[in-house]
């Protein structure tokens, strides 16, 4: 599917700021795909795509969740908000025709992380916390700056905040997030070569 059909089916099915926030994730991707010699194709695509679930309603989500066997216990059983993601690249494929494996493990992974990610999977990540359409939080500013300098350490920090920002709503946090932080505490510390 052509990138212009993908953009007109999401403006049907997203509401109108979930269609905006898609389109900025979808610039600044492929804007930092060209700094880090990455495709710019294949991150406008990601960027477009990693909310194609967030169309359907919580219950329509579970239901597709049964539909494509992911399982709704542990974490998604207590934030059903995850699910959009473990949705995304089985509506990729199915309703945007959407092929390439690294623009659907980059969609997978753009909510909670995951370690030793891609250069795209944390392009993908990074530009759906830092895009234009955000509200300005604490340390965003910085956070973007860091986007177009360094891919490790701009994951490690969003985490850190992602975590910290939980942590203070009383909300349950995913053990991948908690994992893929580690993990990048690690590479920051050097205890991970890559």
């Amino acid at each position: 599917m052509k990138t212009v059909e993908i953009e007109n089916k999401l403006k049907e099915y997203l509401k109108p700021a979930r269609y905006r926030h898609t389109l900025g994730v979808a610039y600044t991707a492929a804007a930092m795909a060209m700094a880090f010699d990455e495709d710019p194709d294949k991150a406008y695509r990601a960027g477009l795509l990693h909310d194609c679930a967030k169309g359907f309603s919580i219950e329509e989500q579970r239901e597709l969740c049964e539909k494509y066997g992911i399982s709704l216990e542990g974490p998604m059983e207590d934030s059903p908000q995850l699910m959009h993601s473990a949705l995304a690249p089985f509506i990729a494929k199915e309703k945007y025709n959407e092929q390439d494996a690294e623009v659907l493990s980059s969609i997978e992974c753009h909510t909670t992380g995951k370690t030793a990610m891609k250069p795209l999977e944390e392009i993908v990540f990074i530009a759906d916390y830092i895009e234009p359409n955000r509200k300005m939080i604490p340390g965003l500013s910085k956070v973007r700056k860091l986007a177009f300098c360094d891919l490790h350490e701009c994951t490690h920090k969003i985490l850190k905040h992602t975590i910290a920002y939980l942590e203070q709503c009383g909300q349950k946090i995913d053990q991948r997030t908690v994992e893929t932080c580690e993990y990048y505490e690690n590479i920051m510390k050097g205890s991970v070569t890559l």
